[in-house]
């Protein structure tokens, strides 16, 4: 074995072992890194009297588009009441469309607006070039890893969902 694989190895085999230490460092880190992932949009959010939970709306039905309310209450995690709020915001500024179900009456079908469109574009881009940035700088086994873990951290609902919505693109 080459000494560079022998040294990842090892490195790798260590971590199986952490310390609490090392692993608050870590709950620091994401703590932190959250923090500046969101303080881009969180400023243009801030002009429009927007707030994260519109921020998190509009991406997820930028992502899926035509999902359903409840499709929306379940990948975010919120009260309806909650969403409602968003939601009506969303919708009274012209950025998001509700429409009714065509099998069933009852469903709300969402999507967004071209200026929808466009604000979840000027949001996600803020958070590309923070990501992008952080990515060339930690290399490909490290966004590799990086991903790894972060799907290792979902609950398996969560999971799934993540996935379907990654395989439905």
């Amino acid at each position: 074995m080459a000494d560079g694989q022998s040294q990842s190895a090892s490195t790798g085999q260590a971590l199986l072992y952490l310390t609490d230490e090392q692993l608050r460092q870590g709950i620091e880190a994401m703590f932190f890194a959250y923090r500046g992932f969101t303080a881009d949009p969180d400023r243009i959010l801030e002009e429009l009297s927007y707030g994260r939970a519109h921020h998190r709306a509009l991406h997820f039905i930028h992502c899926a588009p035509g999902t359903t309310v409840n499709n929306l209450l379940a990948i975010l995690g919120v009260t309806k009441q909650s969403l409602n709020r968003v939601l009506r915001t969303l919708i009274e500024d012209g950025l998001v469309q509700s429409h009714i179900g065509r099998s069933d009456k009852r469903e709300r079908h969402l999507t967004l607006t071209e200026a929808g469109k466009a604000l979840e574009q000027q949001l996600s881009d803020a958070q590309r070039v923070r990501m992008r940035d952080a990515y060339r700088k930690a290399g490909p086994e490290a966004v590799a890893g990086f991903k790894t873990v972060l799907e290792a951290m979902m609950d398996e609902d969560m999971r799934q969902a993540y996935i379907a919505l990654r395989d439905g693109r």
